[in-house]
């Protein structure tokens, strides 16, 4: 009971500070914010200590951080909590803002809370534009001193006040782009989210921004034209917004936005994936473009960003153990790492994966496929061949190689599971959409061997496959170490297969073996660990709360005994230099979160190395035989009684795609969980079933692996 009260207190303690974050952006544009409170304001915050800074680091940096820092305190506190009860009522009630309300093309599916929250930020937008025009109208002629604004001067002025307020709400979107982009950010699971199912927030935001900011761009461009002005596009200016700073982040933003189309990205992925690494450079030069008060307005998703792209990068350096790899006929990999025993994650968790003999540069996720309480030594993830890359790593397991180098990052996932708050679950795939759905079949397997858990969820899989050589991927379900029989009819799963592309099976003289492939172990390779190890949110918050005090420390003994001194000397122009005090900002950020970072990341790795060496590395000799497949009809030369026990339960279905209309809405029950991964039209399909209103007991749940 202490422990729901503590939860109850930490919730409500965040939701006050970010309303109150959002409603400092709802009043930033107002009169009475710019007239009344900024001067008071600016007045006591604006010392000596921080410049002109000092406001927005009060009113805009510490709230997110604070958040994110006491955040990771919640998560800890939630991911040691064995209390697996979940309100079904309470799921009931929200079911309604979780359902889809709209499904098309580019959004993809949008649910009611989505939509609901996507209003209110146009809204703030348009708000927010609205009240800079109607602030600056009435004062233009503070634009520039002694300028007239009368007749065709007005109308300039006019001009370039749309287009420089234009920027001040581009900005507003900067303040949020990062947060979807920090896979382990405690931000977003506070709010029920992953990295990988909020993506398209930040696509939303990174093309709503470009609109902006690409107007901001061409109508100063066209301002300086009219004007004979256009020298300025040439100016670096010491005291106020250097113009050339603006203008190269803007072609850096160009590019990355090009490649970012849809169709662009698709055709051309690595153009795109090279590409969007230009955004260290964009972030430089928009910084030295808007300066330092502006920056600390959208300091805490940046902030965020670094400190897990820095993270990353630490656990990337070193080679993960990559035991064993079953290449399937239907060209599919299953890679197996050693992981250490206090790794945990959830189903549906994805990780990262680079392969330095293939490309140095490309990493790629891909579905975590094992349960870390099934499997505590080991983790796997499934890869299906169908780019240049996945292809180019089947042909060199293919070739008897004994050892591959991997690096990775992760798994990520989500912070809990919330599968038996549903009465079944029904999960519709396409070809390699299945992936996700193995984790969590092994989940509740491994639940339904829980004695004081007395219901369990029932389970139906419908999964579609092009050839009939695709069903080997249902080889995949239950871990090759096998499950107890009577633990398969327990959890009451039931699989509907479907091959599209064929009228009857085939012959079994066509079909081929699964291969499997052990690698023998480098002693440079190590057990794959979360990055800061078992207490990782607290570890991580350390690193939040730390590396901000000591940006904030260092921040103000700067300006007070290095940038105060020379602007107080500097009588011509009365400040200090314009750039180089966002080039302060930006080193001191980065340095404070390198030092923290490396100091925790560097004791966590010495903590978890003494477990490794607690870890009996197992030599497993090669098998001489390869195992056939259960759905895949050859000469089986390894036998299981587990998969005997799931070919039971599978229907194979040749010729005939799936009707999910007439199978979702048949589904029994008053909370039916579905979910969906594969093709677009699938998915699209799939959701709008689930918003029809024509059966109110199916509730859609969010999973998305779209890159």
């Amino acid at each position: 009971m202490n422990m729901m009260i503590m939860k109850t207190v930490l919730r409500m303690t965040f939701l006050a500070v970010f309303v109150g974050w959002l409603m400092v952006w709802v009043f930033l544009p107002t009169k009475i914010y710019m007239q009344v409170w900024t001067p008071v304001l600016n007045s006591k915050l604006n010392s000596v200590y921080f410049g002109v800074q000092g406001t927005n680091l009060l009113l805009f940096t510490f709230p997110m951080m604070f958040i994110a820092a006491l955040g990771c305190v919640y998560l800890h506190v939630q991911s040691k909590s064995e209390n697996i009860i979940i309100n079904k009522s309470k799921s009931h009630r929200l079911g309604f803002w979780r359902r889809p309300v709209l499904v098309m093309a580019p959004l993809g599916i949008v649910t009611a809370v989505e939509l609901a929250f996507a209003a209110m930020f146009v809204a703030l937008l348009i708000w927010s534009l609205s009240n800079y025009l109607y602030f600056s109208f009435g004062h233009l002629n503070m634009h520039e001193e002694g300028e007239k604004v009368t007749g065709v001067g007005r109308w300039e002025a006019k001009f370039r006040s749309v287009s420089l307020r234009l920027g001040y709400v581009g900005n507003i979107c900067w303040a949020f782009l990062f947060f979807p982009v920090a896979r382990g950010s405690s931000i977003l699971p506070l709010v029920g989210l992953t990295s990988e199912s909020s993506i398209k927030y930040h696509i939303w935001l990174g093309h709503l921004s470009m609109i902006l900011f690409a107007a901001h761009a061409i109508g100063f461009i066209i301002y300086w034209a009219i004007t004979h002005q256009v020298i300025q596009m040439l100016e670096w200016s010491q005291d106020w917004v250097p113009n050339v700073a603006g203008e190269i982040a803007i072609l850096f933003a160009l590019a990355m936005w090009v490649t970012s189309i849809p169709r662009v990205r698709r055709k051309m992925f690595e153009l795109f994936f090279y590409t969007h690494h230009l955004y260290t450079l964009y972030i430089f030069f928009y910084v030295l473009h808007v300066g330092v008060a502006y920056f600390c307005m959208i300091i805490p998703g940046i902030f965020l960003f670094l400190v897990d792209r820095f993270l990353r990068f630490l656990q990337s350096r070193e080679s993960a153990r990559l035991l064993s790899a079953r290449l399937l006929p239907c060209d599919t990999i299953e890679l197996n790492f050693s992981k250490n025993p206090g790794l945990n994650y959830n189903p549906t968790s994805i990780m990262f994966i680079n392969v330095p003999s293939i490309s140095k540069l490309q990493w790629h996720p891909f579905t975590v496929t094992s349960n870390c309480n099934m499997e505590t030594d080991k983790l796997s993830i499934v890869i299906k061949c169908r780019g240049n890359w996945s292809q180019m790593l089947f042909q060199q397991l293919s070739s008897s190689v004994e050892h591959v180098k991997v690096s990775v990052e992760g798994p990520y996932g989500p912070a809990s599971s919330h599968l038996l708050r549903h009465e079944s679950l029904v999960m519709v795939s396409g070809g390699s959409g299945i992936t996700p759905f193995i984790s969590l079949i092994r989940e509740i397997i491994f639940q339904s061997q829980n004695a004081n858990l007395h219901t369990i969820p029932r389970f139906l899989l419908i999964c579609a496959f092009k050839n009939s050589v695709d069903l080997t991927m249902l080889d995949l379900l239950l871990p090759i170490s096998g499950t107890p029989t009577q633990i398969l009819t327990k959890m009451q799963l039931q699989i509907e297969a479907y091959v599209t592309r064929e009228n009857e099976q085939p012959l079994t003289d066509t079909q081929k073996l699964i291969q499997t492939i052990w690698f023998k172990l480098d002693p440079s390779d190590s057990h794959i660990s979360s990055a800061l190890g078992p207490n990782n949110w607290l570890w991580l918050g350390t690193i939040i709360s730390s590396s901000f005090v000591m940006f904030f420390l260092f921040l103000g003994i700067v300006t007070r005994y290095y940038i105060y001194p020379i602007s107080e000397e500097n009588t011509s122009i009365g400040i200090y230099n314009f750039s180089l005090s966002s080039l302060w900002n930006m080193f001191l950020v980065s340095s404070c979160i390198l030092v923290a970072s490396s100091a925790i990341f560097l004791w966590c790795k010495k903590q978890n190395s003494m477990e490794g060496k607690q870890i009996q590395n197992m030599e497993v000799p090669t098998p001489t035989t390869s195992p056939g497949s259960w759905f895949y009809v050859v000469d089986r030369e390894l036998e299981s009684l587990p998969h005997e026990s799931l070919v039971q339960v599978t229907n194979v279905h040749f010729g005939a795609r799936p009707d999910l209309k007439k199978i979702l809405l048949e589904c029994e029950g008053s909370n039916v969980g579905v979910l969906v991964c594969g093709p677009k039209k699938m998915r699209h399909e799939v959701a709008k079933i689930c918003s029809s209103g024509l059966a109110e007991n199916l509730h859609l749940e969010s999973i998305s692996f779209n890159w």
